[in-house]
């Protein structure tokens, strides 16, 4: 048995934008860039896919003059 199993664990921070990040370690950082990441790439995913359904609704509406 450690002398650190008595500290309850932390649950993951979720970052805010600007919040102070002097309190942070290095691997803190990387994990918050990760999870940044991922969601930078969940973002593009759904932005791609609006516009793919957006122009579909475009073509399929567009009236022919």
């Amino acid at each position: 048995m450690t002398l650190f199993d008595d500290e309850p664990r932390r649950p993951p921070a979720q970052h805010q934008i600007g919040q102070d990040l002097s309190a942070l370690s290095l691997h803190e950082l990387d994990e918050r860039i990760e999870l940044l990441k991922a969601e930078i790439a969940r973002l593009e995913e759904a932005r791609k896919r609006k516009a793919a359904s957006l122009s579909a609704a475009s073509a399929f509406f567009k009236t022919g003059k």
